[in-house]
């Protein structure tokens, strides 16, 4: 395998048993290299969610091979799971999921602090490192629930680069924001991408987000139709 694929998917297929047996996803194949700024794109209910879950070890009930890293996960316990997850994948959600009775720099360095690689006075070092890349470091000591709609958003980017991912994964990052914070999380990723070689895959409805990524997979009742 190519050193610098970070994710590779061979062949996976999955199918919902309800009762009768629907196949949601029909041998997706596909690789990942660093630095790769990737949208996934196709219409509601064409799997792309389905896909997204399962290429973040949420989701093991599936056939084929992922590999993260070089590294098969098929096999692998709950535990080395979250490991996984914790230390090689950072998230981005539509809904940015922060604590809104921490501060915002606390919000951070949970990842941080929970993998246990560093000291929290280095994990909170970074976790300003991260919100001064993202222009947002005088936040710090804000309340989540203080903050604007793009200003979250921007605050779970920093905590998804907390523990210096392989991968940034992210389920339709733009989809509770106006076109100005569009733009603004938009231009966050391609200068992550460009300059600091991190490797993104985006899930998104976004037509205009996914058409100026450097790379589109689209994707029709649960296979790829282009990559």
């Amino acid at each position: 395998m190519e050193e610098n694929i970070v994710l590779q998917a061979s062949h996976i297929c999955k199918s919902f048993h309800d009762p009768v047996k629907v196949k949601i996803l029909d041998d997706i194949t596909f690789s990942i290299k660093k630095g790769e700024f990737v949208a996934v794109v196709g219409k509601s209910g064409c799997g792309k969610s389905t896909l997204l879950y399962i290429l973040s070890t949420m989701d093991t009930d599936y056939e084929g091979d992922l590999l993260i890293g070089g590294e098969v996960m098929r096999g692998r316990s709950e535990k080395q799971l979250a490991r996984v997850r914790n230390e090689k994948i950072g998230f981005v959600f539509q809904f940015h999921y922060l604590l809104a009775e921490f501060t915002v720099i606390e919000n951070v360095m949970l990842p941080g602090l929970k993998l246990a690689a560093f000291t929290e006075e280095q994990v909170k070092t970074r976790a300003l490192d991260r919100l001064g890349q993202l222009g947002i470091r005088q936040l710090a000591e804000k309340k989540a629930n203080q903050l604007s709609g793009g200003e979250k958003q921007r605050v779970a980017i920093a905590r998804a680069l907390i523990n210096d991912p392989s991968i940034i994964m992210c389920d339709e990052p733009t989809g509770n924001l106006d076109k100005k914070n569009s733009l603004v999380v938009f231009d966050i990723f391609k200068k992550l991408a460009e300059e600091h070689q991190q490797t993104l895959l985006v899930v998104t409805h976004d037509e205009e987000f996914a058409k100026n990524t450097q790379r589109i997979i689209e994707m029709e009742d649960g296979r790829i139709i282009r990559q």
